[in-house]
């Protein structure tokens, strides 16, 4: 019953054979296997090659939306620096899924690790940040306060890099001690040898994951004592979904990895990178357009404020409006 063994004529034995050949149907000779990876021509290597391109250019086409309508007051309520940082690195995040798909090397053994590590560290970290700015912008109560003095020096921003570079310190030690390599897998699928990336330490690999939980709890947590902000200005809402998703991707992905072998388990990272970026940016950006393309009413000065603040007005002038 084992699709390695083949029965020798002269030995009048079976014969198991060498872990690079399988037996024939007639189990009379071992044929060599076929050397694979989850290529761009694969259907499965496609479907997420285009899913990736697809968002891709769909993420670039939100700045140029949020620049057509910059005078609109839920563009103006962002903070523009880090929804920048927040747009380009989930792009980032759909293109380094591209270093997965196709034949690996050594090197795209260590950018795939080191760049997804980097680049989800940036992005949830401008979460963090986002999200605590959120915050400070609604505690702000008195003009020389000190909670004023750190949002006006922008202080929220300084999590950014101080994050990115504790992963690239993780990704440093990782790479010095037991980096990613060319592994191979002749055991998983029949009649295939199937080349992969070998993780090196998983104790790294778990620290890098472990330093983005964290992250994405921590901005988790804040954004969700946040919740009962004024209802229209529902960022610290959308916030609090966008982290909450990104965490329970990564959670289900953990025992689906060590489930899987061969080209579904680096199909199941791409696919958790694709979906994580996917809704932590659409969580965050799809109802400022939803609200820009949609409903142009609420882009108004005088609706925005009233309904923040008062909601006292039953038919609020339409005044100061931006098409």
């Amino acid at each position: 019953t084992n699709d390695n063994l083949h029965f020798s004529l002269d030995l009048e034995q079976c014969v198991k054979c060498p872990d690079h050949q399988y037996a024939s149907i007639q189990r009379n000779r071992c044929l060599q296997k076929v050397v694979t990876s989850l290529a761009y021509g694969d259907p499965l290597g496609k479907a997420l090659a285009g899913t990736a391109l697809s968002l891709t250019v769909l993420t670039a086409a939100v700045p140029g939306l949020f620049v057509k309508h910059r005078d609109a007051p839920i563009i103006k309520a962002n903070t523009r620096a880090l929804s920048h940082t927040l747009l380009i690195s989930p792009t980032c995040c759909f293109l380094c899924s591209s270093l997965f798909i196709g034949r690996p090397n050594a090197v795209t053994c260590v950018l795939q690790q080191t760049t997804f590590g980097v680049v989800f560290t940036v992005a949830v970290s401008t979460v963090l940040a986002k999200t605590i700015t959120v915050v400070l912008a609604f505690k702000v109560t008195a003009p020389g306060g000190r909670m004023r003095q750190l949002l006006v020096s922008g202080a929220p921003n300084s999590i950014i890099p101080i994050c990115s570079l504790m992963q690239l310190t993780l990704c440093g030690v990782w790479m010095g001690t037991n980096p990613p390599y060319i592994d191979t897998d002749a055991h998983s699928e029949h009649g295939h040898i199937i080349i992969v990336c070998n993780k090196g330490s998983l104790a790294a690999f778990y620290c890098v994951l472990g330093h983005l939980g964290s992250l994405a709890l921590v901005s988790f947590t804040v954004a969700f004592l946040a919740r009962n902000l004024p209802d229209t200005f529902s960022e610290a809402k959308f916030l609090t979904f966008s982290t909450l998703v990104f965490c329970s991707v990564w959670v289900t992905f953990l025992p689906v990895y060590h489930s899987t072998k061969g080209k579904v388990t680096v199909a199941m990272e791409v696919f958790s990178i694709l979906v994580s970026s996917a809704r932590l940016l659409g969580c965050i950006f799809f109802p400022k357009c939803y609200f820009i393309l949609l409903r142009p009413e609420i882009n108004c000065l005088h609706q925005f404020r009233t309904t923040i603040h008062s909601k006292s007005s039953n038919s609020p002038q339409l005044s100061n409006c931006v098409s």
